[in-house]
Formats: structure tokens, sequence, C-alpha cells
């Protein structure tokens, strides 16, 4: 299934019960990675992310660098590491895949530039591939960062910081986009001993050591998003996530309030949470993404489906990820009856069209989200899904754990 060009996506009955195996949360997973090679110490991590992004960051930080170390497809991988080879005074060429090189890395390069990185771009200003070329302290530990853009950016420089000789002090400029990945990175780093303050918009990290711990990745919330839009679909659902926890570091854990409105109720347990069917809220409020970016795809594919209309804001940092989100939501929402528009700037409108009877072909444009949002619609109608194995980059079980759910998932 995993190599073919597309699958056909249907469930005959609409009734789902039982209990999913999500995937370990890989945002945790490649912090926790990141610290412990840092850390200069070896510590176990359990529960670590079987998704393509985590692997690949395990090897490529096990194994000595060679003079070309390819971050693939993975943004989270490319800015960590490029924070990391920086404060380690690491030689080596980093790229990516073409659309990797095509995604922007400058405002972070710029920071690491004024800490004493050395960092050459060897293709377009701004852009990977990069030459790192080691560090030399240049004495300053100020820096003032744009936050409108990616977290990963500020999560990258944040854990380098203890490493830093006068630690760092970071100044947040703008709106700040997905702050609770900043402040799960914090938390991630306190576990490791490592303290930080956050007030207002600066962190401060003083020069400091990580300690050796064991660390414990939880499951994750941003593929439990898939399985909220499952049960909001079904004409019956009573399905059971395990590891997940009520006080997650994940900014994705937002879902039960998120998702109440959408006809999905949650409930906690000392072992999981549990998902059942309720009615759906006539009216959906506008939702706010600035917080949780990777969960629009859901929504939106989610919205469409229920044939409801809601506006949206906190959009922006879609444009930059594995493919523009917005776009390629504008194009796909509309084989299933619905047109995404921006009615004022950094608003967008979700509006309702007559659905056409054809049997919809899912374009992924390689993101894994775009695949795993859109399947979830088979509820409604059959969903041919193109280039399935895309899910490998989180959840590489997702379409095994469908086909438990009671899904029929053929290759077409």
């Amino acid at each position: 299934m995993m190599s073919a060009a597309a699958v056909r996506v249907s469930h005959p009955t609409g009734v789902l019960r039982g209990q999913v195996t999500l995937p370990a949360s890989k945002s945790e997973a490649n912090r926790a990675l990141i610290i412990r090679a840092l850390s200069g110490q070896d510590f176990p991590i359990h529960n670590l992310s079987d998704a393509n992004d985590t692997q690949l960051l395990n090897r490529l930080l096990s194994t000595p660098a060679g003079e070309e170390v390819s971050a693939e497809d993975a943004g989270t991988v490319m800015r960590f590491l490029t924070a990391y080879y920086a404060a380690t005074g690491q030689k080596l060429k980093l790229t990516g895949t073409p659309r990797m090189c095509q995604r922007p890395i400058g405002v972070l390069v710029d920071a690491l530039r004024k800490l004493g990185a050395k960092i050459e771009y060897l293709g377009q200003e701004g852009y990977p591939p990069m030459q790192m070329n080691g560090f030399e302290g240049t004495g300053t530990n100020q820096l003032t960062v744009r936050s409108d853009i990616s977290s990963q950016y500020i999560s990258a420089l944040l854990m380098i910081g203890p490493l830093l000789p006068q630690g760092l002090e970071l100044t947040l400029e703008g709106k700040i986009s997905s702050e609770p990945y900043i402040r799960m990175t914090l938390a991630q780093m306190a576990h490791f001993g490592v303290q930080a303050t956050f007030e207002g918009n600066l962190i401060s990290v003083a020069p400091q050591k990580y300690q050796q711990q064991e660390f414990t990745v939880e499951s994750d919330w941003s593929a439990t998003s898939y399985w909220y839009s499952i049960t909001a679909l079904a004409k019956e659902a009573d399905i059971f996530l395990p590891g997940l926890r009520s006080n997650s570091l994940q900014g994705d854990s937002v879902l039960p309030t998120l998702m109440a409105p959408f006809g999905v109720k949650t409930k906690f347990s000392a072992e999981g949470v549990r998902l059942t069917k309720q009615p759906v809220q006539e009216k959906i409020a506008r939702i706010d993404f600035s917080a949780c970016p990777d969960l629009a795809q859901t929504v939106v594919a989610l919205a469409a489906g229920l044939r409801v209309e809601f506006d949206m804001t906190g959009l922006e940092s879609l444009r930059i990820k594995e493919t523009d989100r917005i776009a390629a939501l504008q194009n796909e929402v509309q084989k299933f009856g619905a047109e995404l528009k921006e009615t004022e700037p950094d608003v967008f409108g979700l509006f309702l069209q007559n659905q056409p009877e054809n049997v919809p072909t899912v374009h992924t444009y390689e993101d894994h989200r775009m695949a795993m949002a859109f399947a979830p619609l088979a509820l409604k109608q059959p969903v041919i899904i193109e280039e399935p194995k895309v899910v490998r980059k989180s959840y590489p079980r997702y379409w095994e754990e469908l086909q438990k759910a009671g899904f029929q998932v053929i290759e077409n």
C-alpha cells in the first residue's frame, strides 16, 4: 500500500468502536534527541516516535557527520540541526529535498551568525543548502528574532542557549506563532535540568549543563486530530486512544475544546482518551490556529465534510510548510463542495457550494497532513488519496489503523 500511487478509501458502515494505536509525538521526541546530543551523555528516551522525521534525526545524530548531511523533507530536522551543528562547531554541508531548499531559513541563520556561527549559503540567499563552517563566539548573547513565522527557529535557538558562553537572551518580535511549542521546548529543557525565564516577549537562558535524565515521549496529539475528525464524521463512534495526557506539553492538546463544537466528546482517564460522538453545534465560531497551525487542514477538511461554514485566522505559517498548505486546501476542498477564500487580510472563510457527484481524488502535494486530513471524509463518500506513502513522515501505520477501524483501503 505504501508504494501505491493512490488508494481508494471508504467505510461501509460508518460505525467505529475500539482502540487505536497512535504514533509517539515527533515534536517531543525530536527535542529530546537534540537535548541528549547537546548534553554529551547517553540516556534512554522511551516510546521514541517511529515517524520518518524522528528516525532520520536519530540516525543523523548517532552517526559521524560526513561532508554532506541531508534533512530530506523534514523542516524540524533542518532547523534543529542547523542550530545544533552551529553550536557544536561542526563543518559540513547541510541540505534537503528540492522542496526543503525552497523553505526559508534566513531568520534562524541570521540569528546564529550574530552569535558567532559561520554559515554560508550554497544556493539562494536565505535558503538551504548551507555550508556550516564552525563557530567563533562574538561576545553577544542578545538576539531579537521574528516570532510570527515559525516557532521552530526559536526552539532551535533556545536548546543551544545553555551551551553559549553567556547564555541567551531572546527577544521575540511580533505576534508569536505556535507559542505552545516554545513552552514545550522550555518544559523539556527544564526536565533535563536547564532553567529559563519567559516574561512578556523576553526569554532568558543562563549558561548551564543539561543533566542526564530518562524521558518518555507522549502519544502524538497532532495524529489524534484525525481520529477526532473520524469521530465527528461517523454515524456512531466510541474510540479509545491510549498514551495521551490531560497535562500534555503539546500545543495540539487543545483538541478536546477545539473539536467539541464539531460533535466530539472527550473523556480522560489514566490510560488515555475516549472519544464519542455527540450532536454538532449549529454555529462554529471563528477559530484562531496561530497556536496550533498543524490542526488547520484537519479542521477545514472536517468542516467541508460536515457542511459547516466558519472563519479562521492564524494560518500565516502554513505557506512555508511541506507545501503551501493554504493553496493546497483551496484546491482540494473544492472537490468536496467547499471554497476557502481570504475575506480580509489574514482571515479566511470556508464557504459551501454544490457537492460534486464524482469520487473526489485528493492530491497530497508531498504533504503527510493533506493525506491524513482528507481520508476521514471517506465516511461520507469514497475518496481517492494520491501518494499514500507520504504518511510515513509522521504516522507510518495510519492506513493500517484505518483498516483496523473498519475502513476499506484499496490500492487504486
